[in-house]
């Protein structure tokens, strides 16, 4: 009985932080943070939820390592700009 109590507690709160972040999509807030606290609640006793982080977890590894790729190479460097190390 604790146990069926315990797996309703989650998927409630679970349920309201995805549904915030979900709203926080299309609302200003920080959707991309509030997302995945609600599907790491949910995975605590549900393998879907369990699939779906880890989706977001890579996407967002896949994503950071575009972005620090593209700085890269979009990164100009002039050589009287305070970008490059003096010689002392």
């Amino acid at each position: 009985m604790i146990r069926y109590a315990r797996r309703v507690v989650i998927l409630v709160v679970g349920m309201t932080v995805l549904l915030i972040g979900v709203a926080l999509i299309v609302l200003p807030g920080p959707a991309f943070v509030v997302i995945p606290i609600g599907l790491a609640i949910l995975a605590t006793e549900y393998a879907w939820a369990r699939r779906w982080l880890r989706a977001v977890v890579d996407a967002a590894e896949k994503g950071a390592d575009k972005l620090k790729l593209s700085s890269l190479f979009s990164r100009k460097k002039n050589p009287g700009s305070k970008d490059t190390p003096s010689d002392k």
